[in-house]
């Protein structure tokens, strides 16, 4: 895969200096393009062996375009904060937003690729990250993301000619670092390592592009018409491959019986009883979140649920019983404009929770397969794609150590009808109740078909969903506490 770039490319001083400010001019004006339709995101990747001009080619990329358009990340190792989170939280956190590009000197591949070299991961655990790697970037090029990846070659002789060089120069030495030395002495594994990464990963909607590094002349006007190629082409209409997706299977429909439809949700308890509960779970829960084993631990709480089921009421009989300097509500609406331009998880990839603290979605990601499914707000393929992007997405949380609880609160029409009645006429109440809400209730069964195919394709051994029956307030609080202290000793 390497052989192409161990040939000696050069470009001689009079064709570069003729073919640079043409390239410039092309780049900048693909780049304002660019910014002006806001129509995808640029993701350009930038990876190899050390020595090979990585960094250089960085600086080139922001001297060449408006710097001020480009978002460039230095990813080297996790700092604390980001140790603290799911290893992919940093890199979705510096995701460009349509319009703009973002460069990741350093990447999702770094730490896979070094990990399996040093021989602290073994050959199934880089197989994992491949295959988490390719849903990744199959999910981001299907959001719209044009996906570019450079990985700078050197040969073993050329590798160590280039960091010899680099050494003596007194400008550049800094460049040459122990560790440098350390993986030229691994340059074989490193390299048939690598090479078995690329050639899994380079697919039609992110393809790899192997430069060789050892003439700057030739590197920079390779990246540069490779990158201002893929620019024009997206611009000018040409949609890429299609990232492949399996569909989910199709659920079985027998008898029309459903997960909703079966609750009992006559169940319910006296007020002495919920009192007595409420005290006893309030407190359990309290002394789980203060032991020591939840620091090594995060909570995501999540409430989805027919609109007026008491969600807010069991997120206040929760926090009611946490410190609250560690735990976060997020009350989730519609996406703003800043949102809009991101892949759809962005949003709710930036509010993960550190170890020993909590966070709670007042809605969630599931609005994708809910309400933009009903409403139609969201593409066919898009809701279908997105039940196994999330399932991923909670996946990767709960290798993390985070304990997700996810619960759906369901009433029932009359119980709705009543609750919403009695909204109108409570004057402090009368802001929970909007137009769309009354609106909704005609679409109460194709809501009830959408959260039932949601409960059968992301209700996971990791990421269960509990559903709870709500038209008795008590019983549905007592419920969510008790599943939260179960959730959380289970994981101690």
């Amino acid at each position: 895969m390497f052989e192409s770039a161990e040939l000696g490319h050069k470009i001689d001083k009079e064709t570069y200096d003729a073919e640079e400010p043409v390239l410039r001019l092309s780049l900048l004006e693909a780049q304002f393009t660019l910014a002006k339709t806001r129509d995808f995101p640029v993701i350009v990747l930038i990876g190899g062996v050390d020595g090979a001009g990585k960094g250089p080619t960085v600086n080139v990329l922001n001297a060449w375009m408006d710097p001020r358009l480009i978002e460039t990340n230095a990813m080297g190792a996790p700092s604390d904060e980001e140790e603290d989170r799911p290893r992919m939280w940093r890199f979705w956190r510096a995701l460009p937003p349509a319009g703009k590009i973002g460069i990741f000197f350093g990447s999702w591949y770094s730490q896979p690729i070094l990990n399996r070299v040093y021989g602290e991961t073994g050959a199934s655990d880089l197989e994992k990250s491949i295959e988490e790697i390719e849903r990744f970037e199959a999910m981001l090029a299907a959001e719209g993301a044009l996906i570019l990846k450079f990985w700078f070659h050197l040969s073993k002789k050329a590798q160590k000619k280039r960091l010899k060089a680099l050494e003596k120069d007194s400008v550049n030495h800094w460049r040459v670092q122990d560790t440098d030395w350390e993986r030229f002495e691994m340059y074989d594994r490193f390299r048939k390592i690598s090479e078995l990464t690329l050639r899994r990963t380079s697919k039609g909607h992110a393809p790899w592009h192997v430069v060789e590094g050892g003439d700057e002349r030739y590197r920079n006007l390779t990246v540069g018409r490779t990158l201002l190629a893929a620019l024009r082409e997206r611009l000018d209409g040409v949609q890429p491959e299609p990232a492949a997706a399996a569909a989910p299977p199709p659920l079985p429909s027998v008898d029309g019986r459903n997960v909703i439809d079966a609750l009992d949700l006559s169940l319910a308890l006296k007020k002495k009883e919920y009192e007595e509960r409420l005290a006893e779970l309030q407190g359990r829960f309290n002394g789980l979140s203060r032991h020591k084993k939840f620091a090594r631990h995060a909570l995501v709480a999540v409430f989805e649920g027919n609109d007026a089921a008491g969600k807010g009421g069991a997120i206040r009989r929760m926090t009611g019983a946490l410190d609250a300097r560690f735990f976060r509500v997020v009350p989730v609406a519609a996406p703003t404009e800043e949102e809009r331009l991101h892949p759809y998880l962005w949003r709710f990839w930036r509010h993960i929770p550190r170890r020993g603290n909590c966070v709670i979605f007042d809605r969630s990601w599931y609005g994708r397969v809910l309400v933009e499914r009903v409403e139609e707000l969201s593409p066919e393929d898009a809701w279908m794609r997105a039940y196994g992007e999330i399932n991923d997405f909670e996946e990767e949380l709960a290798r993390h150590g985070c304990i997700l609880a996810k619960f759906w609160l369901a009433i029932d029409r009359n119980e709705q009808e009543a609750r919403f009645r009695a909204r109108q006429d409570t004057g402090y109440k009368r802001f929970k109740l909007t137009p769309d809400d009354w609106r909704n209730r005609d679409k109460w069964d194709l809501y009830v078909h959408a959260v039932s195919d949601m409960v059968d394709r992301t209700s996971t051994s990791v990421a269960p969903w509990t559903l709870v029956e709500a038209n008795d307030k008590y019983h549905a609080r007592i419920k969510v506490l008790e599943t939260l202290c179960e959730r959380i000793e289970a994981a101690f």
